[in-house]
C-alpha cells in the first residue's frame, strides 16, 4: 500500500504533517476527513524514482509514453468507456511510475470535480503545456479523443526530431567531451613537469611568453581549485532554473532566446507552427475564433507570442481581421501572414493554419539538419584550437631560448 504525506489543519486551526497508508490519494485524504483533519496537501512518496546510494532519482517521462497514453485515452473514451473508468484502467496498466503517480493525481483530481485539461497542467512533470492545451481545446470543442489522438502524433513527432537530433549530435558531443578531458590532463599533469625550466628561465632574466604565463595560470588553479569548479556551475543552474521559472524570468527567456543566433529562428518558428497548428484544429472542429485564440496563446510555449496573440483576440473583438493585429506585432514572418490574410478573405483559415503548420515544421527539419551538420567541424575546431593552445605554450618558451642562443 502507497505512503502518502500530508500537510492538513485541524478544527482547532492547528498545522498536522506526517505520512499515512491510503490504497489511493482520494482515500488518504478521506482517512484524514474521518480523523478530522482538513488536507492541504497530500502526496505519494512511494515508489517514485529509483534509488541509489541512499539518493532519489526521479526517472524521467518520455515524450513517447506520454504519446501512448493518450492514443490509450482516446481509445478507451471512443469506446465508449467512462473518463473515471478509463483512467483507473491506465493507472493499472501504466508502468513508469512517475507517470503512473500523475494518471492516479489526475483520476483523484476528476472524481473531485476537476476538468481533466486542470487536472493535466497540475502535473506539468508529465504533461506539456502542448498536451495540457490540445486536452483543453477538445473539451471546449466536443473532440476530446481526436485532441487526445492529435496530441500523441504531435508528441511523437516532436520525440522522433528530438530522437535524430540526439543521434546526430551523439559524435560531436563524445568528440568535445573526449577532447576536453586530454586537454585538461595535460594541462594538469603535463604542464607542470615544464615548471622547473620556466623558473629557470625566468631567473635567467629571459621572461616567459603570454600564452605560458595564462597556461601556467590556468594549470595552477585546475590543479588547486578545480575539484571546486562544479559547485558554482551547478549553483549558477540551479539558480537560473528556478528563476526561469518566475512570470519575469520566463517572459526575459522566452524574449532573449528569439534572438539567438541560428538557434532563435528554430525556437521562433516551433512556437508559430504550435500556435498555427492549435488554433487551426480548433476552429477546424467548430470552436469559435476568440476562445480558440484563447487557448492556442497559452500552447505557444512562448509567454511573447502568448501576450501578442492575447492582444490580437482583444483586437479582434473591435472588428478587425486577425491578420492585422498579428502582422502589427512582427514575431509572424511576412509569407505566413499573406497567407493568413488570404485565408480570412476565402473562409479557408482552419485548413491554411494546419498547412501553414506543416510547412514550417518541415523548414524547421531543415535548419536542424544544417545546424547539426556545422556542430562537428566547429568543435573539431574548438578541440584543436585547446590542444594547440597548450602546445603553443609548452613549446614557444623553447624556440625563444633557441632564438637568443643563435
Amino acid at each position: 500500500m502507497p505512503d502518502f504525506a500530508y500537510t492538513a489543519r485541524s478544527i482547532g486551526g492547528g498545522s498536522s504533517a506526517g505520512v499515512i497508508a491510503a490504497p489511493s490519494r482520494r482515500a488518504a485524504m478521506q482517512l484524514l476527513k474521518a480523523r478530522r483533519l482538513y488536507p492541504l496537501e497530500v502526496r505519494d512518496v512511494s515508489g517514485v524514482g529509483t534509488t541509489k546510494g541512499g539518493l532519489s532519482f526521479p526517472a524521467r517521462i518520455k515524450k513517447e509514453q506520454v504519446a501512448d497514453l493518450c492514443t490509450q485515452l482516446a481509445d478507451l473514451l471512443s469506446n465508449g468507456v467512462p473518463m473515471l473508468e478509463s483512467l483507473a484502467i491506465l493507472q493499472d496498466v501504466t508502468v513508469h511510475p512517475r507517470l503512473k503517480l500523475a494518471v492516479q493525481e489526475v483520476h483523484d483530481a476528476v472524481a473531485e470535480g476537476v476538468t481533466l485539461d486542470m487536472a493535466m497542467a497540475a502535473q506539468p512533470f508529465a504533461f506539456s503545456e502542448l498536451t495540457v492545451s490540445m486536452v483543453r481545446a477538445g473539451q471546449e470543442g466536443a473532440f476530446l479523443e481526436d485532441a487526445l489522438q492529435r496530441t500523441s502524433l504531435f508528441l511523437r513527432k516532436q520525440d522522433e526530431m528530438r530522437a535524430k537530433i540526439i543521434g546526430a549530435l551523439t559524435y560531436p558531443i563524445i568528440l568535445g567531451v573526449v577532447g576536453t578531458l586530454i586537454t585538461i590532463l595535460m594541462i594538469v599533469f603535463l604542464v607542470p613537469k615544464f615548471q622547473p625550466f620556466f623558473d629557470r628561465l625566468e631567473d635567467s632574466g629571459s621572461g616567459l611568453p603570454l600564452v605560458t604565463v595564462l597556461l601556467l595560470a590556468i594549470s595552477h588553479f585546475l590543479m588547486g581549485y578545480g575539484w571546486l569548479l562544479p559547485i558554482p556551475f551547478a549553483g549558477l543552474f540551479w539558480g537560473w532554473r528556478k528563476w526561469i521559472a518566475t512570470p519575469t524570468g520566463r517572459m526575459w527567456w522566452d524574449t532573449w532566446k528569439l534572438k539567438i543566433p541560428v538557434m532563435g529562428a528554430v525556437f521562433h518558428d516551433a512556437a508559430v507552427s504550435r500556435a498555427c497548428r492549435v488554433l487551426g484544429t480548433l476552429l477546424k472542429n467548430g470552436v469559435p475564433l476568440l476562445k480558440s485564440l484563447r487557448i492556442s496563446s497559452e500552447s505557444t510555449g512562448n509567454r511573447l507570442l502568448e501576450r501578442v496573440m492575447m492582444q490580437s483576440a482583444e483586437n479582434v473583438t473591435t472588428g478587425d481581421t486577425l491578420a492585422k493585429p498579428l502582422a502589427s506585432s512582427g514575431l509572424i514572418p511576412p509569407n505566413v501572414m499573406a497567407m493568413i490574410r488570404i485565408a480570412e478573405e476565402a473562409n479557408t483559415l482552419d485548413e491554411v493554419l494546419v498547412k501553414i503548420a506543416d510547412r514550417i515544421d518541415q523548414q524547421i527539419e531543415r535548419k536542424l539538419e544544417v545546424l547539426v551538420r556545422m556542430i562537428e567541424p566547429l568543435m573539431l575546431v574548438l578541440i584543436g584550437g585547446m590542444v594547440m593552445f597548450v602546445i603553443v605554450g609548452v613549446l614557444l618558451p623553447v624556440f625563444d631560448l633557441n632564438s637568443s642562443v643563435s
